[in-house]
């Protein structure tokens, strides 16, 4: 009689042929974790988090998003150990990295279904990367994933250094909560914020009284743009740390006064989270047609959150070629484009099954806010009296508002986008993707805190008002083991951004008059073969 599947050990090949038959399995401290198909639908962080870490070792990324009492139950889902040698869990390539995906098929069954093709680099260039592009719909895909599509391709990276990063990290984190900075500090943290929003208000809600709209506007986005930092923090549950009491808390504050869906938010941020700055993954470098970080945006990526493909059309050649003339304008109004987001998250969302936390009261609850939200903003609008007024009313208070967007992007815009592979460790890849803002403790509540993104990024339910403290933490640690902790003053971040800003946008350029010699060489050709022979040699290099 063999052992109980909970007792079994299990190898690498026999976790691969799981994943290949469908099963959504990741490795927590040694033990391997099956998630539930029923769970994985009802999951709070939402699919894809767990999907991108199909086959790997999760153990830093789980225990950084989910309190005790939540990895205490997720331990009941394993289904036995895995073998691990001197250098840690060998991991798998996700399904998912590669364009696989489950769904239901027409007899009723869960099957695989190919949604987008993987890019490898050129030889030379980083081999671990895979990008994804849209579907070629000519070519007919195998029925699956196969077993080499699960095997990491051989980078740069040491699986026994990236091994020592996660010791350390674990080591880190253990400090941290020694040190009590999970502890929210209520009375001296939130104590000067709350005066602070309520002061906010009263004195747009007195300028409006007295018809002075426009500041009343100002004060109105600037109560919001503090707001989105409460917001933040309840969505990662790093306030009460309880996940009802939070997610109650954040339906109020980002719906009912924001107009912004805060499931949408909590869903797209922890795949931010946890596949920072992949060009195919991570939705907050997803900006196209507006804005591109990376010339690998120009080859029309496929975005396995949006799921679609981000095309490098006309009206996304022009903005990009200009963007680093209009990132203030486009953030300006990126509150805008939150709202289209937040919308269509929940209208794709109003059909689907959700287990967790008793149902599906959360999704009821939002769609009652944001209809209280528009009552009660419309009514100010209407009450500007005319429609210019009203007009400049609603672009006043939104514009406002977008300091934090500016100090969001300043995070992550000018950090490599490159995907070194699932071997690289939790710790080594937030490094290296994420870059502080340097500020005075004093003035440090105009960016919400969040300006040390480093440290937030690897503890994601810390309070903000903890992270100063724990910044000292971490910087100790990168320095022994040898890595960046990236950090820049406002001002000097700013001129970072737009300088990768304009990079792309000269590579637009270049497309652009390489197409224009193409098409002057084939006219050339076309209408006189001997001019075309007599064409100086380095022209014809320069146009292949």
């Amino acid at each position: 009689m063999g052992l109980p599947e909970e007792a079994k050990v299990w190898t690498r090949e026999q976790v691969a042929a799981r994943v290949l038959a469908g099963d959504n399995l990741f490795i927590l401290n040694g033990s391997l974790i099956r998630v539930p198909a029923s769970w994985l639908t009802a999951h709070p962080g939402g699919r894809l988090s767990i999907l991108h870490y199909t086959g790997r070792d999760a153990t830093d990324e789980v225990e950084a998003f989910h309190s005790d009492e939540s990895l205490k139950k997720m331990r009941g889902f394993s289904i036995g150990r895995v073998e691990l040698g001197e250098q840690g869990w060998l991991p798998l390539v996700p399904p998912i990295a590669n364009g696989w995906v489950r769904r239901v098929g027409k007899d009723g069954r869960a099957e695989w279904y190919n949604e987008a093709t993987p890019v490898q680099p050129l030889k030379g260039a980083n081999a671990a990367e895979i990008l994804l592009v849209s579907k070629d719909k000519g070519v007919s895909a195998h029925t699956g994933p196969t077993l080499a599509d699960l095997e990491p391709s051989p980078n740069h990276l040491s699986l026994k250094n990236e091994k020592m990063n996660q010791d350390v990290y674990k080591e880190m984190h253990k400090r941290v909560i020694d040190a009590g900075l999970y502890n929210t500090p209520y009375f001296t943290g939130y104590g000067p914020e709350f005066v602070r929003y309520t002061l906010l208000a009263a004195i747009s809600a007195f300028s409006y009284s007295k018809g002075w709209f426009m500041s009343s506007a100002l004060f109105l986005g600037l109560f919001w743009q503090q707001l989105t930092f409460f917001a933040h923090d309840l969505g990662h549950v790093g306030v009460t740390h309880d996940w009802l009491m939070d997610r109650l808390i954040s339906i109020f504050i980002a719906d009912l006064v924001g107009g912004l869906s805060i499931g949408w938010w909590v869903h797209n941020h922890n795949v931010h989270h946890l596949v920072t700055n992949h060009p195919s993954h991570d939705p907050d470098i997803q900006h196209l047609p507006f804005l591109a970080i990376s010339p690998k945006f120009l080859n029309s990526l496929w975005s396995s959150y949006h799921k679609r493909e981000m095309t490098l059309d006309g009206p996304g050649k022009f903005f990009v070629s200009v963007q680093h003339k209009l990132f203030y304008v486009v953030l300006g109004l990126a509150r805008f484009n939150l709202y289209a987001n937040s919308y269509v998250y929940l209208a794709k969302t109003a059909f689907e099954p959700r287990r967790y936390r008793g149902g599906r009261w959360w999704w009821w609850a939002e769609v009652v806010c944001l209809g209280l939200f528009f009552t009660w903003f419309a009514a100010l609008l209407r009450g500007c009296g005319t429609w210019p007024r009203a007009l400049a009313f609603l672009l006043v208070s939104h514009v406002a508002a977008a300091p934090v967007h500016v100090q969001i992007v300043l995070s992550h815009f000018s950090r490599s986008t490159d995907d070194l592979g699932p071997v690289e460790s939790f710790f080594a890849r937030q490094l290296r993707t994420t870059v502080d803002v340097i500020c005075s403790p004093l003035i440090e509540f105009i960016h919400g805190g969040l300006h040390l993104q480093v440290t937030h990024h690897l503890f994601p339910r810390l309070p903000r008002h903890n992270l100063r403290a724990a910044s000292l933490i971490v910087k100790e640690y990168a320095k022994e083991r040898g890595l960046e902790y990236a950090e820049f003053g406002f001002v000097e971040g700013n001129g970072e951004v737009r300088g990768v800003l304009k990079q792309v946008a000269d590579q637009i350029k270049i497309i652009g008059m390489v197409a224009d010699s193409e098409v002057e060489w084939m006219c050339i050709e076309l209408a006189s073969p001997a001019s075309y022979n007599r064409m100086p040699r380095p022209y014809l290099r320069n146009t292949k």
